[in-house]
């Protein structure tokens, strides 16, 4: 699985989203600033040619869709993520986002439960 470009990974949550989407669909649902038509276009498919998205043709228009799964890419991008920020450390992760006071003792007591619940 190829990493996505920042752009990219915003157009794959509109199109997991949207399920099936024609490029002016995805162009409705983006918030930002919206690109030029042929530059979506473009970054659309350049997921399908990551195999991120594949299409069905009505004439002269497509609908894409997604072939990954926003679960099967957090998954990947999580363990990327941990594997090179954190050492490969879950111990190291959460640690920083306690030390960031992004979490409270409240969610790592329900962590711990949640855990324990999984392991009996």
């Amino acid at each position: 699985m190829q990493k996505l470009t920042n752009k990219e990974e915003e157009i794959m949550h509109i199109i997991w989203k949207l399920e099936k989407a024609f490029v002016k669909d995805v162009m409705a649902e983006i918030e930002t600033k919206k690109p030029h038509y042929n530059t979506l276009s473009t970054i659309v498919r350049n997921l399908e040619e990551k195999r991120y998205v594949s299409h069905n043709a009505y004439g002269n228009t497509h609908q894409y869709y997604p072939l990954v799964t926003k679960e099967a890419y957090r998954k990947k991008y999580m363990a990327s993520a941990i594997q090179h920020y954190f050492n490969d450390s879950y111990k190291n992760v959460i640690s920083f986002f306690a030390k960031e006071e992004k979490i409270s003792v409240e969610d790592l007591k329900e962590i711990i439960n949640l855990i324990e619940k999984e392991q009996s």
